[in-house]
């Protein structure tokens, strides 16, 4: 029972329970069941509520792993559409939303992603990034109007993020990229109408919140470890990595351009005056670099090799 009293200790405190609340007719969320065994959590140390909190963020994390099988089949589909040219769009409300617009975002400098590629689509629009839009989460027909706009079609991607499973804005974005034939995928953290209704869904089991409804917790944890792990394996699919390495990284501040020399002196064998000459003249694109190093040619001949590969390092390595 969700709601069963039980004593328990927290920090060597005997914590006595409050009473249950009223139980609601409708099922409610996971994420919004009370644990009975923290009634008295905000009492304890520091330490100890931090000790509590993290304890479920690694719950969360397991949760993600066992989720892992869906996860890289999305994957490996959104990563088959994207080479053909196609988009993926994010859609999400609130933390989701806002876990949406940090991927879209960082994939661009961290993997030269153009503009455009990774398109989120957050309840409220811009405003909700920084603030809370009140009631922009229950509007469901707003989506249609955002793929519209940006004229999606059946090669692109929407994947739908929400904790509960059921978000109308989220929802209705799935539903009506289904009616206009994308590939349909969820992230959410039950069972529910997203995840019956995606092509592929992904449910990461996360549970009770330490705070009961607060999914900017374990909740928006495990959706930021599960988008970090769709879109990082989509770029490695894609060849914009080697290894460990991000080669296809832009190099626009001091920091990028040290590590970018790093990276080439890396795998290219190189001293450090030759790394950076190579960077330098090929206006710091690494791939470019390395492959001008390791097979002793031009600027030219080194990106129409990778053209060739399909902008694999590997390959237009392996090929020579």
């Amino acid at each position: 029972d969700a709601f069963e009293i039980r004593n328990a200790w927290i920090g060597g405190t005997a914590l006595h329970p409050l009473p249950a609340p009223a139980r609601h007719a409708a099922a409610m969320p996971a994420t919004e069941t009370i644990r009975r065994d923290l009634d008295e959590l905000d009492r304890a140390d520091s330490a100890t509520i931090m000790a509590a909190l993290l304890d479920q963020e690694q719950e969360a994390a397991a949760a993600v792993k066992r989720a892992i099988p869906a996860l890289a089949r999305l994957a490996e589909d959104v990563a088959v559409r994207l080479e053909a040219g196609g988009r993926l769009f994010y859609a999400g409300a609130g933390t989701s939303g806002r876990l949406a617009v940090l991927d879209a975002v960082e994939c661009g400098p961290t993997f030269s992603l153009p503009d455009g590629v990774i398109i989120p689509l957050i309840a409220g629009g811009a405003a909700a990034v920084t603030g809370a839009v009140e009631g922009a989460e229950d509007d469901a027909a707003v989506a249609a109007a955002l793929l519209d706009d940006h004229k999606a079609g059946p090669a692109d991607v929407l994947v739908g993020i929400a904790a509960s499973g059921r978000t109308p804005f989220t929802l209705g974005a799935l539903r009506a990229a289904a009616a206009r034939g994308l590939l349909t995928g969820a992230i959410v953290n039950a069972d529910g109408p997203l995840a019956t209704s995606a092509d592929i869904a992904v449910v990461i089991a996360t549970g009770a919140e330490v705070l009961a409804g607060s999914t900017r917790l374990s909740a928006g944890t495990s959706q930021k470890l599960a988008l970090n792990a769709l879109s990082t394996t989509v770029m490695m699919r894609l060849g914009k990595t080697f290894g460990p390495y991000m080669v296809d990284l832009r190099a626009t501040n001091a920091k990028l351009r040290a590590r970018a020399i790093r990276i080439v002196r890396a795998i290219a064998g190189a001293p450090e005056a030759d790394a950076k000459d190579a960077l330098e003249t090929s206006g710091y694109e690494v791939k470019t670099a390395i492959v001008m190093l390791m097979l002793r040619i031009g600027t030219t001949e080194a990106r129409a090799r990778l053209a060739e590969a399909g902008g694999r390092l590997r390959t237009a390595l392996d090929g020579a």
